[in-house]
């Protein structure tokens, strides 16, 4: 069986499409068979990266490690059982179909809430959720006071996961392991970066997530996305050294997929 990694959240912006990108190329530079689904129907950035990256890589007539990018498949309502959605039918039978080929499904959502993210959500094994070093991103997770520093109540994003893993100890799944990616984060230290820091972790202790470290805030990913080009790719592609920030990142990179504690994979890269 593949293990299904779902990258979502319910709010743009925060890196979804970057770290979805970055580790299905992460996994398949060490071996791994990795398939992927972009579930914004609409936007497609995911799929977008991904077809940047077939397009430059023909067209320098290169070689390097990629994600393979499937569609959901089109059915026909005879198709469907009485009372069944067509978008659940549309994903579940995406995923079967790349379960047996695949060690690794990687699906990236929107940055909104609908059905096939809601879907996606409880067939997770590995949940990241990358979240801005904002308290408008932990908005998303929970409501704070005036103060933000006394958690007031969950939001909906929290609940729909609350829901998703009902779903799955219902069905006799293993429960979702959910991560909290702190993404774009400044060199800086301030204020509001360590009250960030104290309430991501409290929250953690009340509604089950564990916290990993993201990627800083830099210029390089917005610069690798028309070229469908990661961190990983820099020296494949003729760039002679590394900067001290590209090392960063890639150390960043590292120390991600270390958190994440996939089955059968090391940060080896």
């Amino acid at each position: 069986m593949a293990h299904i990694i779902v990258v979502g959240n319910e709010k743009g912006g925060a890196g979804k499409s970057t770290v979805s990108m970055h580790l299905a190329t992460a996994l398949v530079r060490m071996g791994h068979r990795v398939s992927a689904l972009d579930l914004d129907l609409r936007q497609r950035t995911f799929g977008r990266y991904v077809e940047n990256r077939r397009e430059f890589l023909a067209e320098a007539e290169l070689d390097l490690p990629s994600p393979d990018l499937c569609e959901l498949p089109e059915i026909t309502a005879d198709a469907l059982r009485p009372g069944e959605n067509m978008y659940d039918h549309r994903l579940s039978a995406a995923v079967a179909g790349l379960e047996s080929s695949s060690d690794f499904i990687l699906i990236d959502c929107p940055g909104s809430h609908t059905r096939l993210s809601q879907v996606a959500h409880s067939l997770a094994d590995t949940l990241i959720t990358p979240l801005n070093d904002s308290f408008i991103d932990f908005d998303l997770l929970a409501h704070t006071d005036a103060s933000a520093e006394k958690i007031t109540g969950p939001s909906v994003y929290s609940e729909m996961v609350w829901n998703a893993r009902q779903l799955r100890a219902q069905a006799g799944l293993s429960p979702i392991d959910w991560i909290v990616v702190r993404n774009r984060l400044g060199a800086q230290r301030m204020v509001n970066k360590e009250k960030m820091q104290r309430a991501v972790g409290n929250l953690s202790k009340r509604i089950g997530f564990r916290v990993a470290p993201g990627f800083n805030e830099r210029v390089i990913f917005r610069e690798l996305f028309p070229r469908g080009l990661t961190l990983l790719d820099l020296l494949d592609i003729g760039v002679k050294q590394l900067n001290i920030s590209n090392i960063a990142a890639r150390q960043e990179l590292r120390e991600l997929v270390k958190a994440l504690n996939l089955p059968n994979v090391s940060a080896d890269f």
